[in-house]
């Protein structure tokens, strides 16, 4: 639980000031599938990277689901939905007259964020 708290915390403190940039919401709305998909793979690969590259710890030792650490899918769930909340509680998404693709390639974009911070706390703390 100590883990997933630090990870809520960097994930939202991270994320909180992309979620309502207009810039974030430009560019999302530019986006291509391609882009978008690239976008997803940087959340995997920040995120492993961050837990299991940079700390001295393995990833096998670890408890998992279908394989997958249950640290990394915390990580990665808390990354996405600290985000969607963001996006939603202020209205983002109304308020730059996003697309439902638009939005989910906005999360997309402010899940790159989310992550670097969620990843770090877990780390760090």
């Amino acid at each position: 639980m100590d883990d997933v708290a630090q990870q809520i915390v960097g994930g939202f403190i991270l994320s909180a000031p992309f979620v309502v940039t207009e810039e974030v919401w430009t560019l999302a709305a530019s986006m291509n599938g391609l882009q978008t998909a690239i976008t997803i793979f940087m959340v995997l690969a920040i995120g492993y990277g961050t837990l299991y590259r940079a700390e001295d710890r393995e990833a096998d030792t670890e408890r998992a689901i279908a394989g997958v650490p249950l640290r990394f899918l915390s990580l990665l769930i808390i990354s996405y939905t600290s985000v969607i909340i963001l996006a939603f509680v202020f209205d983002a998404p109304a308020t730059f007259g996003a697309t439902p693709f638009t939005t989910f390639k906005a999360i997309c974009i402010g899940a790159i964020f989310s992550v670097v911070g969620a990843a770090t706390a877990d780390s760090l703390f």
